[in-house]
């Protein structure tokens, strides 16, 4: 729930302001209208616009809103516990439309279905807090002899809003504190109160099934669309995207569990089905919300799937009210008078405890499937949403048709006005910073143009050495035979040596793994052949079969977690008769991993990563939340950090902490760590003077908008904390960098979109869209290959717009797996990495894997995981492990979901 606005009249003034050690004199540029001096923001003002490019014209997927309402009035809802958002919604329109319906007479009404009413009027009611009793006329009774459920609901006023707040805050005059949050939050409410109640809804999504397209696992993809009310300067934008939500298909259950099976047998649904497929079956339903008939008065209600039951119809057996032990089977054919048609079929458990055979019941449609999406549909899900920026663009105009703000009650009602024109603003397209590789010359350095560059030619800037290697198959020979595995052998070490790379000696050790019995002894097994007739090998590589992510988990917790040596991992199609800038890219990964460095940005260019004078460090973190209707997981905590002076070599460390909390909770620990790597190798290894950081600047992924005031006060104490504990004091620069926003750049003139239809790799743009009094901006640092691409949202505490900008689209090219800018800055991108990774520390074969149960203490359960979280091997303490060829983001950050 938003934070509550403050009191009657919300008064005016914030936070006080908070900010990095700047001591930097900031130039306001011209255009510019700064916040007014007493306005406190979150984070730093605006310093001015960012100069540097080539300028140009965009279309950005938004609207321009007028609120026109005097007051907004905010209730708190109290409503019966644990009632779905569905219900809860249900329930407030029979109250507004049959019980009290004059207490809503004068009011335009939004409710979130949850805890929060709003309304462009105060409610008739008599003081601030009322309590309603209100039934839903159709719904059975729980028990024949009972009457209708009665619900109560109390509203009570919790603040009142002066609409004249948000206009001056828009205006550069206000501070954004909890009444202006609360205000936008309203304002959200009501533009999604009417899509609502006609579509299917997530979030500020929502759904229909014109469209939509059929999948496996009885699935299907519909089309959607966003909408999100978003202050900008001067303001208000409703911005709108195209989005897709993953449906259970509709019809009998039946259907749908033979679909999620993949079988045609009806009769296979049945106590003899495997222990594995029905498990798997009951997580898949649980929760869907299916039609069945009451079996004795024949009403039609609608049941939640709780489980699935381990016998049949003709099996499971229950006491009635009598006394009488009877089949469920038996049940329903004394009380409708006909037998089931399948009674050896298994049964669903709904509400408490009854169980319905699955031939009576039918799923109803537009469910949305809120559980982590299957890894095997994920490549459909891509492609459906896959959309050139022409056809996204246009999407987004007919959404207006669907959304039809001028239709809504709601919204005519709260003095919303949306306009029907593209917002249109001016860019900027930076120049692309110049790369270094290894040796001197021409060759040494590249100019990337629109996100990418060829590696032809040219070394690493730090070129590692392989002494020896084992190639570990654990494919089947008849898709793998021998033939192939000494092709594969020979052109990696060409891709490697292409590269710059020293193999000793390139002959490995071929290995046949057996995947079903003890693949960690058997990996020993083959390093210890190695040393025994050459030395010990410095790297694994490990041929994968089609499907083998359980596999990939077991080999890489035994080399970076229990062994400490390189291992890369290789899907078997991918590597058989692959072209060399396959093995230049796995290359690019191996070089990483053994310690050496790829490329470099051009000292010459970017300063503020090359002056010995201002050594500066810089850091990557990012949290990772369990998946959705996962209970009692944790979620991981990652830092990562530059340790050279080119910040081109970084360390990570992970931690285990309370499940879906953003803010790090060990980030003081997580930076001294980090901290003391990079003491010690600018000493040690590099050798420099002065050792101490000047600068440290801090990128921070996975932070909401909402919550950027909570780093402020929680976590930049933390990372301040741990230089102290080093003795040092450099000046920290906090950049929020959020990815999971909607906002779309297009180019307005097809000239200026690159060979994907989208805007170039490196535009920008700060003027018009961004916060209006914080220093914010949209960088577009990568070019597209499909679809349309995504900008990265920064947000800043401490450097000129120029300068960070240029900073931000520089790192980006240096992510050491790729020959392309990426869509956020390298040690984001690792950090996140590094959070996708951390299953890995935990034992694929105990409790805690990535398919194990909790309990139901929290604290405990969260301690479990923090025992049964081994730490890195400290062989790869100092290494870039997290290199890994299946990142989360490959192949997905160019294009938006």
């Amino acid at each position: 729930m938003p934070p509550r606005g403050q009191a009657r009249g919300g008064a005016r003034g914030g936070r006080g302001g908070r900010g990095g050690a700047s001591g930097v004199a900031l130039t306001t540029q011209p255009g510019l209208q700064p916040a007014a001096q007493h306005i406190t923001t979150v984070g730093i003002r605006r310093p001015g616009y960012g100069t540097s490019g080539r300028a140009m014209n965009i279309n950005v997927n938004s609207f321009t809103a007028t609120f026109e309402g005097a007051y907004i009035f905010h209730y708190d809802v109290i409503t019966p516990e644990k009632n779905a958002a569905a219900m809860n919604k249900r329930l407030m329109k029979e109250l507004q439309n049959n019980v009290a319906p004059a207490v809503f007479a004068d009011a335009g009404v939004g409710f979130d279905g949850r805890k929060n009413l709003v309304s462009s009027a105060q409610l008739n009611m008599r003081g601030d807090s009322a309590e309603f009793d209100v039934t839903l006329p159709g719904e059975a009774p729980t028990h024949a002899d009972r009457p209708p459920r009665i619900y109560k609901i109390r509203l009570t006023l919790v603040a009142t809003i002066n609409a004249e707040v948000l206009r001056g805050f828009t205006a550069g005059r206000q501070s954004h504190d909890n009444v202006i949050t609360t205000a936008l939050m309203a304002l959200n409410v009501v533009i999604k109160e009417d899509p609502s109640q006609k579509f299917p809804t997530k979030g500020r999504s929502f759904f229909t099934p014109q469209g939509s397209k059929k999948i496996m696992g009885g699935l299907e993809l519909w089309r959607g669309y966003f909408q999100s009310i978003r202050p900008a300067v001067g303001r208000l934008l409703v911005n709108v995207d195209i989005s897709t939500g993953l449906m259970y298909q509709a019809g009998p259950l039946i259907n749908l569990c033979l679909e999620f099976l993949k079988i045609k047998n009806p009769a296979q649904l049945s106590s003899q089905m495997p222990d594995q497929h029905r498990r798997d079956l009951g997580r898949f339903i649980t929760g869907v919300r299916v039609q069945t008939r009451d079996a004795a008065g024949g009403a039609v209600r609608s049941r939640v799937v709780r489980k699935l039951s381990r016998q049949g119809a003709n099996e499971v057996t229950f006491t009635d009210r009598d006394g009488h032990v009877r089949t469920v089977a038996r049940y329903f054919q004394d009380t409708t008078g006909r037998p089931l048609r399948s009674p050896a079929l298994l049964c669903v458990e709904v509400g408490r405890g009854a169980l319905i055979p699955l031939e009576l019941c039918t799923v109803i449609p537009g469910q949305i499937v809120r559980k982590e999406i299957p890894e095997e549909v994920r490549s459909e899900l891509v492609t459906f949403s896959t959309m050139h920026p022409k056809q996204r663009l246009e999407s987004v105009r007919q959404a207006l048709q669907v959304l039809a703000y001028g239709q809504s009650e709601y919204v005519r009602k709260f003095g919303l006005t949306v306009g029907t024109d593209l917002v249109s603003t001016q860019a900027r397209v930076l120049n692309a910073p110049r790369l270094k590789y290894g040796g001197t010359g021409p060759r040494a350095t590249v100019n990337p143009a629109n996100g990418s560059w060829n590696m032809a030619d040219k070394r690493f800037f730090q070129p590692m050495t392989i002494k020896a290697w084992v190639l570990a198959i654990l494919e089947a020979p008849n898709r793998f035979n021998d033939q192939v595995a000494q092709d594969v052998a020979r052109d990696l070490v060409a891709g490697c040596r292409a590269t710059g790379m020293t193999v000793e000696d390139p002959i490995p050790v071929i290995r046949r793994i057996n995947g079903q019995g003890n693949i960690a002894q058997q990996l020993i097994a083959a390093g210890k052949e190695c040393a025994d007739t050459k030395v010990g090998p410095s790297l694994f590589v490990v041929v994968l079969p089609e499907g083998g992510n359980h596999l990939y988990t077991i080999v890489k917790h035994w080399g970076d977690i229990r062994q400490g040596v390189a291992t890369q991992c290789v899907k078997s199609k991918k590597c058989t008769r692959a072209k060399m800038q396959y093995w230049a890219n796995v290359a690019l990964k191996i070089n990483v991993k053994l310690g050496g460095v790829n490329v470099i940005t051009d000292a010459t260019q970017m300063t503020t990563l090359s002056d010995p004078h201002l050594p500066t460090v810089i850091m990557g973190a990012d949290v990772m939340h369990p998946a959705p209707g996962s209970t009692g997981r944790p979620s991981f905590a990652a830092v990562v950090s530059s340790v050279d002076a080119n910040a081109a070599k970084y360390v990570a460390i992970s931690k285990v902490q309370v499940g879906r909390q953003e803010l790090i909770t060990d980030l003081q620990e997580m930076t001294s760590y980090a901290l003391s790597k990079y003491l010690s190798y600018r000493e040690f290894v590099e050798k420099a003077r002065p050792v101490a950081p000047k600068r440290l600047i801090f990128y921070r992924d996975g932070v909401s908008e909402g919550q950027f005031q909570q780093v402020l006060d929680q976590e930049l104490p933390l990372i301040k904390a741990a230089c102290r504990e080093h003795k040092i004091n450099p000046t920290i620069t906090l950049i929020v960098v959020g990815k999971r926003h909607h906002i779309r750049l297009f180019a307005a003139n097809d000239r200026d979109a690159d060979r994907s239809g989208n805007c170039p790799a490196g535009t920008v743009v700060d003027r018009d869209i961004g916060h209006p009094t914080e220093f914010d901006f949209y960088l577009q640092s990568h070019g597209g290959l499909l679809g349309t691409s995504r900008p990265a949202h920064y947000s800043d505490n401490n450097f000129s717009a120029d300068a960070l900008q240029a900073l931000s689209f520089a790192l980006c090219h240096v992510y050491a797996r790729a020959t392309r800018s990426v869509s956020i800055p390298a040690p984001v991108y690792y950090a996140d990495t590094v959070c996708a990774r951390a299953k890995i520390h935990f034992d694929p074969f105990a409790s805690h894997s990535e398919t194990g149960t909790t309990t139901s203490d929290a604290s405990e359960n969260l301690e479990s995981f923090k025992r049964d979280y081994l730490p890195l091997h400290d062989k790869h303490r100092n290494l870039m492990y997290f290199s890994l060829s299946g990142c989360k983001y490959e192949g997905l950050f160019c294009r938006n979901l």
